[in-house]
């Protein structure tokens, strides 16, 4: 006869008013078979791709030596924290993300190239054209065995769908990094009282957040009793898991709730700004990371696009020293002074972006944690902004994959080297099946 203690599904979900409350992993979801059930019972792999824009002070960027013993150059000590999950990679190229005849448009054609691989279609019109995207390949087979296939999150937008934003490309290439198929980009959320609700409620509708405006309600309320009830029957452990999980969730839900406070009784003007977003920038790229780490911990997705900046951004950052827009100053003309600045930028985007990797390190997934059971992909399809380069591009993977990455390397390719065919491995060790190519790829990459 079987011997178990599970009582609850993976997929136990508590239902409220509005509120479908995804629960994470919890040892009594795991059958009583053995001493290591929780290992046995086999991790999810999840994939992260994060899009760094306008490329990177490269020789600042990129290390010194290679192999197991390389030494972090002055940008990537920001990750110092995560060296043994940490594999650099130089000499990916995105050759799509080149003129090939289009003339200039580079930064539109980068957003387009970064998951496709795909050359985008020189067009102002709806008739745009790229490549179905890594992340929603790994969408339509990881996506069967959650609620939502994948999520797609930004920090900035411009609500500009037509027209040419770049050297006559549409504005859409620059808003997603997401391609559905081939005509289809996928919008990208910056609002988070969307993203929260997308995860653990209702639809947002203008009715429901007008109430959310005036009206601070957790929706958690409405899912007390159940809860109570449910942790009754659980042991110690996943009663702390359960308790520090609902306290990450509601410290989320709070962090909106006050954003939107601000932007109800503030006196300044404030056109076309949604009013759950923060005031600053890094307050709202962190409660968007929050949020994409929440997804993972309920399992209510397994893939996961970031989109930190927008290519051709005019976004300022005087806070660290970098008051020009950050396109202007990314065409530095070897300034030393605007390579200095354009190096302090991609520090203040990885130590954002570490902001996310830790939280994944601090979550208990089974016998690991969610970085454990992640991959997560940071860069872009460029290097050299000044000129445009799409070779030799800044390029990181940070986690663990189940046992599928080995971190701690600095792995230097041939130069020319599809980044296709980087996309192409990942999906293959995420346990996407029958996908041979991806836009350029020749063939997978070896040394991860």
């Amino acid at each position: 006869m079987m011997i178990t203690k599970r009582i609850l599904p993976r997929r136990t979900v508590l239902r409220g008013a509005g509120t479908a409350l995804a629960l994470p992993l919890l040892d009594a979801m795991v059958p009583a078979l053995t001493p290591t059930a929780k290992t046995a019972a086999a991790p999810v792999k999840r994939l992260a791709f994060v899009h760094l824009p306008m490329g990177a002070n490269m020789p600042l960027w990129t290390p010194a030596t290679e192999g197991p013993d390389f030494q972090l150059s002055p940008t990537l000590k920001t990750l110092e924290t995560f060296r043994d999950q940490l594999i650099v990679l130089s000499g990916l190229a995105h050759k799509q993300a080149e003129s090939l005849g289009d003339g200039e448009g580079d930064h539109a054609r980068s957003t387009a190239a970064w998951l496709t691989g795909t050359h985008g279609k020189r067009t102002e019109g709806a008739d745009v054209r790229a490549g179905v995207s890594a992340d929603q390949i790994a969408a339509v087979q990881l996506g069967e065995h959650t609620p939502l296939p994948s999520l797609e999150l930004a920090l900035e937008k411009n609500e500009t769908t037509v027209g040419a934003c770049d050297a006559g490309y549409s504005c859409v290439y620059q808003n997603t990094i997401c391609w559905r198929d081939e005509t289809t980009p996928l919008p990208m959320e910056i609002h988070p009282r969307a993203v929260f609700e997308r995860l653990f409620g209702e639809e947002p509708t203008p009715e429901r957040q007008q109430t959310q405006r005036k009206v601070a309600v957790s929706i958690l309320d409405s899912v007390t009793e159940e809860m109570s009830s449910l942790s009754r029957r659980l042991g110690h452990e996943d009663r702390q898991i359960i308790a520090d999980y609902v306290e990450t969730i509601r410290g989320v839900e709070q962090r909106i709730q006050r954003a939107e406070a601000y932007a109800a009784t503030s006196t300044e003007a404030q056109p076309e700004r949604p009013v759950d977003i923060p005031e600053s920038y890094e307050d709202h790229a962190r409660l968007m990371f929050d949020l994409a780490a929440l997804s993972f911990r309920s399992d209510m997705t397994r893939v996961m696009s970031y989109l930190i900046a927008r290519e051709l951004s005019v976004k300022t950052y005087p806070y660290i020293g970098v008051p020009e827009g950050h396109h202007g100053m990314s065409h530095h003309r070897d300034n030393p002074d605007l390579l200095m600045k354009q190096a302090k930028l991609n520090v203040h985007h990885l130590t954002l972006f570490a902001h996310f990797l830790e939280n994944l390190r601090a979550t208990p997934d089974g016998e690991g944690t969610l970085l454990d059971h992640s991959m997560v992909l940071f860069g872009s399809a460029m290097s050299n902004s000044n000129y445009h380069l799409h070779y030799d591009l800044p390029t990181l993977l940070v986690g663990g994959g189940c046992g599928q990455l080995k971190g701690g390397n600095h792995i230097r390719y041939a130069t020319g080297t599809p980044m296709a065919n980087l996309l192409l491995t990942l999906l293959d060790k995420a346990d996407v099946r029958g996908v041979e190519k991806i836009g350029d790829s020749t063939g997978p990459i070896d040394r991860l």
